[in-house]
């Protein structure tokens, strides 16, 4: 398969997770799944997803007999981050991420600390041809 050589897939691959609803909690680390692919279905192991923390401690989930929607929203709701963490974490991203942003919050007190930008004048005096005292002085 062409399309799976090279780095599309990975970025595929991220895009793809990235769209769906299941954010994994920072503290697991690692999601296993576990099921039968060879031989009948009662032999060997009956599917089931184990999860590993970073305190070491994992957590088996039994999907035996479970749709792939029951098993996903038993996910979500086990082992996925709550709707008012993601939202936190959208609002702070969203306000760090926007260099706009400036304030009090925010990474830049002040415009002036952009690089580019004309320095505040109660810190250095601006040049007589950009106060507006000058400018109307000179029109007269």
């Amino acid at each position: 398969m062409p399309f799976m050589k090279g780095p599309a897939p990975i970025r595929r691959t991220i895009k793809y997770l990235e769209a769906g609803r299941l954010c994994l909690k920072d503290q697991l680390k690692i999601l296993t799944v576990n099921y039968n692919i060879h031989g009948q279905s009662h032999q060997g192991a009956s599917p089931f997803i184990r999860a590993f923390y970073d305190t070491g401690d994992h957590m088996l989930i039994d999907i035996d007999g479970r749709s792939k929607d029951e098993i996903y929203e038993h996910l979500i709701r086990v082992v996925g981050k709550d709707r008012e963490t993601l939202m936190a974490e959208n609002i702070a991203k969203e306000k760090k991420d926007n260099p706009a942003n400036f304030g009090v919050g925010c990474d830049r007190h002040c415009i002036c600390e952009i690089p580019g930008q004309i320095p505040c004048p109660g810190t250095c005096p601006l040049p007589n041809h950009m106060r507006g005292k000058f400018r109307r002085a000179n029109k007269d």
